[in-house]
């Protein structure tokens, strides 16, 4: 399993709490993404939102690119996975925004495309937005392009969104960035198919991940493709010394409030076609992050991780609040526990003299 963790871009995750202690500003960030490293996290996502989705749109927020530069020039070790949404970018100037990145952090940058669902904000920035299938179709071509460019020089390219001719990038990036993507609807996991090398997902139950990888594989597999190279999913963690103190911080973050910070709502739920449809306790916190269950002692969230992990899932992207303090208890007291839980695993199969369960190799950040 790696551990990774989202980028507090907007003074946390949690819309009932007001305040998080998580400032808005590049000193906090910096000290999110360092200790981050210095524990033991393996990723971050640096997730794209002009408008702040969490605590409302008239409330700070960084700029996603801007910062995955500076967060790269800051570690050393991080996979630093940058969401983009093609209808705010020009498909050949990310690319060499990509390659620039990619050379900063010494080969350690991907990509989460993001196809966008949140009209409110196009009508703010700008943004190109359009009927939920178009946007994905757009979405194929836009990383054709960034694939060629990083590849091909000079790169012709002719579609029904975008053109370029007798393109050049120099430098390439030292390792091609992998792409991840999500989605849900039968034209997103279409599209993803075709161009990811790698599956996200929201938060959900281990049942419905489970089905959910088995689908994507299976998909992959009928299409002639070579197989994903990492599943990943969206968790909020609450880690305590005992269940009741775990169960107290999860009532007090889920007192839902009909405020700001529910603006987004009503987009996200009309815009996104979803299989699982959040309700506003739900929606209390990003991204779908209680559905997972990493709600608990460290043992039990331990055990819950290792759950997901033999359905499939093999990368968290997790959120937590206060993040500083919280992904540091949770480095201290759940990863070590899930290590040796999948070593315990392991000494299990070969006591009863079969051979131990295949454990999970990571492929290089090169796109399959």
């Amino acid at each position: 399993m790696r551990f990774g963790f989202w980028t507090p871009i907007f003074g946390g995750w949690l819309r009932n709490v007001d305040d998080e202690q998580m400032p808005v500003s590049w000193d906090y960030i910096r000290e999110v993404v360092t200790t981050a490293e210095r524990v033991g996290f393996d990723l971050t996502l640096i997730p794209e939102l002009n408008l702040n989705d969490i605590k409302g749109t008239a409330a700070p927020s960084l700029e996603a690119w801007a910062l995955t530069a500076s967060i790269a020039a800051v570690t050393s070790k991080l996979e630093l996975m940058a969401a983009v949404r093609p209808g705010y970018h020009l498909p050949a100037v990310t690319a060499k925004q990509a390659a620039t990145i990619d050379e900063v952090s010494g080969g350690r940058f991907t990509l989460n495309v993001v196809s966008a669902w949140w009209e409110e904000e196009s009508r703010q920035y700008g943004g190109i937005f359009s009927e939920h299938d178009d946007r994905y179709a757009r979405t194929e071509e836009f990383v054709a392009i960034l694939k060629g460019l990083w590849n091909e020089t000079p790169f012709d390219f002719d579609g029904s969104y975008y053109s370029v001719r007798n393109s050049h990038l120099e430098p390439k990036p030292r390792v091609q960035p992998r792409i991840y993507a999500g989605g849900e609807s039968p034209a997103g996991k279409a599209a993803i198919v075709s161009f990811a090398d790698a599956y996200l997902t929201h938060g959900g139950t281990v049942d419905e991940l489970r089905a959910k990888i088995d689908g994507m594989r299976s998909q992959r597999a009928s299409a002639g493709r070579a197989p994903f190279e990492a599943f990943g999913m969206a968790a909020y963690a609450i880690v305590r010394d005992t269940e009741a103190e775990a169960q107290a911080e999860l009532d007090r973050i889920t007192d839902v409030s009909h405020g700001a910070a529910y603006e987004s709502y009503q987009d996200f739920i009309r815009q996104s076609h979803l299989e699982h449809e959040p309700d506003l306790r739900d929606y209390s916190v990003s991204n779908r992050g209680l559905r997972p269950g990493f709600i608990g002692t460290p043992r039990q969230v331990a055990d819950r991780i290792l759950e997901f992990e033999a359905a499939g899932v093999d990368t968290l992207l997790l959120q937590f609040s206060p993040q500083v303090s919280e992904m540091e208890r949770f480095a201290r007291d759940v990863i070590p526990l899930v290590r040796a839980g999948r070593h315990d695993a392991d000494e299990a199969f070969e006591g009863a003299g079969a051979a131990a369960p295949p454990t999970p190799t990571r492929e290089p950040l090169s796109a399959g």
